[in-house]
């Protein structure tokens, strides 16, 4: 796959609406200041949020900082293929099942 980009990350999920599933790896935590890992991670199908925000592209476990800040990765494993995400916010993967 190509350099990834916030475009592609666009595209997968127009390409894929309604089958992806997602994977909180890790979440900024406010108690603490911090981001902490998720260590009970596991794939759910990914819902709309209630609460719209240009950075959550309206769903929820999504966050991107933008200007540059946000890292994407090639995902591809057990039978899931997508888009693994970090940034300052926390850590998350977008994929969708092999078929």
């Amino acid at each position: 796959m190509a350099k990834i980009t916030k475009a592609t990350f666009k595209k997968f999920m127009r390409e894929n609406a309604g089958r992806v599933y997602i994977k909180n790896t890790s979440r900024f935590d406010g108690m603490v200041d911090c981001v902490t890992r998720n260590e009970n991670a596991g794939f759910s199908l990914l819902k709309r949020t209630a609460r719209e925000h240009e950075n959550n592209m309206g769903f929820d476990g999504i966050w991107l900082v933008g200007s540059s800040r946000d890292y994407f990765s090639e995902y591809n494993e057990n039978g899931m293929r997508g888009i693994s995400v970090y940034n300052c916010c926390g850590s998350f993967t977008l994929a969708i099942r092999e078929e």
